[in-house]
């Protein structure tokens, strides 16, 4: 069947390059799809996914312009996009505006509009008590339903995913992947996804890449999984059992055990969303040393906490750190990678903060060099910050918050977007730096996280924080930590 038939799409002999890259990225790659099927994507962070299906539906070079060649290359009339980030595409100020953009392009009456904006709501499961609620005040992942939303709007016949579970909660994962199969059985889905478990029984197709952006593998689920597990190893591909494997090679690490030092103290805390308390608490006090887990559904408050402590946001109450030294910093990490970014050339990015404070070329040179090789970004050290994939954007802010060794830092989904090689990489990070004595604060939605590594998880729910334990990681081996007593109390 030709390429420009109306059930089948896609591009032949791809050519591609970055700015400032030295080689082409995508190099005579063949790709096509037909009507109906529902394919899955897979390859490590920064292999390519995410720009392939820009290509494929003319994103590449139509909107974002970038050097390309290709021999054919068929897009479908309709279809739909859902971004890693989901910033990238609102138009609108307001939820229920962003839908009703959607709809009068469709040309929709205006008297049908509320209902069918709660409708794909509903269908995307966000729920808001007024839909007219300004965008920038939902959280991650109630940005991402609302984006799914505005998607299912269009009625598109082929849906392109590009890892929209990365900022949801379990709960949300299993809702959205829910909602995809539904609405996903008379459209073409196209998938990438690093969290796949929950879409194996849904795509009937794997395409498998090497970091080198080349498909090393295409075919059902089951053949590409059973035959090409030493390549899933190789290039850190998720998979299921994957979490399991890293676990058994790395049990019996532990922070060494000592008296425990407050690192900083709430007290009468609360933090404000314009003139309305989000969060608040009476007393909280986090240790040196600690791994924190903080963890809630979307929208519980996880992210206004921590950007109140670190004085982002408005808030009351005394917030006490108890650092040892002048020069000590507390760093944070943003959950959107790219509100911390201030060059345009991921290196200068990584160097920013040292020749701030004035270091010496010498060593600033030698630590940006470690950093580019512990993160995996050293062949993208020339590009620009926002032209690197989600998880790469990740894992340069990560990086550049770590480079002037802080004794703490706070994350805010560290782990989203990443591949299961460079998840592993950062944990093993975070753990070395808590063995040595920073203190680890994580907002998460990884389950495996909590269990394995946290030392104390903080629950967060509707603002308040409604459930404060201690544990021991299921990872190390003998009693760690410090523990509930039978009536709630902190016992060391």
């Amino acid at each position: 069947m030709p390429s420009n038939s109306p059930d089948r799409w896609g591009v032949t002999n791809l050519r591609l390059a970055f700015p400032k890259s030295q080689s082409m990225f995508f190099k005579d790659l063949t790709f096509h799809y037909r009507r109906g099927e529902k394919i899955l994507l897979l390859g490590p962070s920064g292999s390519g996914k995410s720009t392939l299906l820009q290509v494929l539906t003319g994103l590449v070079p139509g909107s974002v312009e970038l050097p390309m060649r290709t021999e054919e290359r068929s897009v479908p009339e309709s279809w739909g996009f859902i971004f890693q980030d989901p910033d990238t595409q609102f138009c609108m100020p307001y939820a229920d505006e962003e839908i009703a953009f959607v709809l009068e392009n469709r040309r929709i009456e205006r008297k049908k509009m509320p209902g069918m904006i709660r409708r794909y709501l509903d269908m995307a499961g966000l729920s808001l008590d007024d839909p007219h609620r300004l965008i920038r005040t939902l959280s991650g992942g109630m940005k991402q339903r609302l984006a799914i939303a505005s998607i299912l709007a269009l009625e598109p016949e082929v849906l392109f995913l590009d890892e929209p579970t990365a900022m949801l909660d379990p709960e949300g994962t299993k809702q959205l992947w829910e909602t995809v199969r539904r609405i996903g059985q008379e459209r073409t889905v196209l998938i990438v996804e690093h969290k796949i478990s929950e879409v194996l029984d849904f795509v009937g197709r794997v395409v498998l890449f090497d970091d080198g952006g080349r498909i090393i593998a295409d075919g059902p689920v089951d053949a590409v999984l059973s035959k090409h597990r030493k390549e899933l190893d190789n290039f850190g591909i998720w998979y299921p059992g994957a979490w399991s494997g890293f676990i058994k090679q790395n049990r019996g690490h532990r922070a060494a055990r000592s008296e425990p030092k407050p690192l900083v103290e709430l007290k009468d805390f609360r933090v404000f969303r314009k003139k309305t308390v989000k969060f608040s608490l009476s007393h909280l006090t986090i240790h040196k040393g600690e791994w924190i887990a903080v963890i809630g559904e979307n929208g519980a408050g996880k992210s206004t906490m921590i950007e109140g402590m670190m004085g982002l946001i408005r808030r009351q109450g005394t917030v006490h750190w108890h650092l040892d030294d002048p020069e000590d910093e507390v760093a944070f990490v943003f959950q959107n990678p790219e509100y911390q970014f201030v060059t345009d050339q991921v290196a200068d990015e990584l160097a920013f903060k040292l020749m701030l404070k004035k270091k010496d070329a010498k060593e600033t040179n030698q630590r940006v060099n470690e950093a580019l090789k512990k993160f995996s970004l050293f062949d993208q050290r020339t590009q620009h910050p926002y032209q690197l994939s989600v998880g790469q954007k990740k894992r340069l802010s990560v990086a550049s918050a770590l480079i002037d060794r802080p004794k703490a830092v706070i994350l805010d989904e560290p782990t989203f977007g990443q591949d299961a090689r460079n998840t592993f990489r950062l944990l093993d990070l975070f753990q070395t730096l808590r063995e040595a004595g920073t203190t680890v604060i994580m907002v998460t939605h990884e389950r495996e996280i909590v269990r394995h590594f946290a030392t104390r998880v903080l629950r967060i729910q509707a603002g308040r924080l409604v459930e404060d334990r201690s544990q021991r990681p299921e990872r190390e081996e003998g009693a760690y930590g410090r523990h509930l007593g039978e009536h709630g109390e902190v016992v060391f």
